[in-house]
């Protein structure tokens, strides 16, 4: 069965047809004779059929040789437009581009770089999904995933964009509430707004000077998507620990300050995440380029204290 879609035997035989000799079809395709004739016996072998009739002098098809020439003609024009349509998808935007991130990185760093996408690429199409919850690009055929933090192991493959920042951040009332000198040792003492979304953060390492410090938080209230934890530490009611992003136009127009300013917590990575393939399609590249580009000003221009 795998023979009967042999697309180079069509090539040999519609070239035959339109020649009219097994010569002038070798001298068009560069091959020998021999390799012509040899094919379109293999031709004729697997469709149980005579295609044409050879004399000294010319060829001539039967009719069914007619008939299925008629046919092979639409079978190559149509996958000559297929591998036309891919080849061109492979090099130039073209389609539909479904991707996620995060709820708090997509709406502050993603949605800008979408819009420039679709003013560079008018004819592109997104479907995006913000959402804090981890999507399986395979199973939900998603061609693009952007994840902060630490990436789990699996089988996609993914390019690093860039680094964030934890930072403890409280509104200016309740970090004037807070004891003088206050540090992380005293952490689990202090209310925390806890994010749900930060599944398997058990504890926060803070280092200062290769002091380090290992301690749980105590959260007062836990929220389910980060935008909630970020409007409730706004409110007043704990501290919380949020990427650079999140947090940097709060802080430099002083609606949030930064405790524990001269301590560290672990760095993590901006990451695009890709489904397995051998190729990655163009739509994707360039989303990527504009995406880590927009990385690459922010962490010039990030204004955290």
């Amino acid at each position: 069965m795998a023979d009967l879609l042999n697309l180079n035997r069509l090539v040999y035989f519609t070239t035959v047809m339109e020649t009219g000799s097994f010569t002038s079809a070798a001298d068009r395709l560069g091959v020998a004779k021999a390799v012509v004739s040899h094919q379109i016996g293999k031709l004729e072998e697997e469709l149980g059929a005579t295609l044409m009739r050879r004399t000294t002098r010319r060829v001539a098809p039967t009719e069914e040789g007619r008939l299925f020439y008629d046919r092979a003609m639409i079978i190559l024009r149509e996958a000559e437009a297929a591998y036309g349509e891919i080849s061109r998808a492979a090099v130039e935007p073209a389609g539909m581009l479904r991707l996620t991130a995060p709820l708090d990185y997509g709406t502050k760093v993603v949605a800008p770089v979408i819009a420039a996408y679709l003013r560079t690429y008018p004819h592109m199409r997104v479907e995006v999904i913000f959402d804090d919850a981890v999507s399986n690009l395979v199973d939900e055929q998603i061609d693009l995933g952007i994840r902060v933090g630490w990436l789990a192991d699996s089988s996609n493959q993914a390019r690093r964009l860039g680094t964030i920042r934890q930072i403890v951040v409280a509104s200016p009332a309740f970090a004037a509430s807070l004891p003088q000198g206050v540090s992380p040792r005293q952490a689990r003492s202090l209310a925390w707004v806890g994010n749900a979304q930060l599944r398997g953060v058990g504890q926060w390492l803070f280092s200062r000077d290769g002091d380090k410090v290992l301690t749980e938080l105590n959260p007062v209230i836990t929220c389910d998507k980060s935008p909630a934890a970020h409007a409730c530490v706004l409110a007043g009611i704990g501290l919380g620990v949020f990427p650079d992003y999140s947090v940097s136009d709060d802080i430099a127009e002083g609606r949030l300050v930064p405790v524990f300013a001269d301590w560290a917590l672990p760095t993590g990575g901006i990451h695009a995440v890709f489904p397995p393939a051998r190729f990655r399609p163009a739509k994707v590249r360039a989303f990527v380029d504009l995406l880590a580009a927009a990385e690459r000003k922010r962490s010039r221009g990030s204004v955290v204290a």
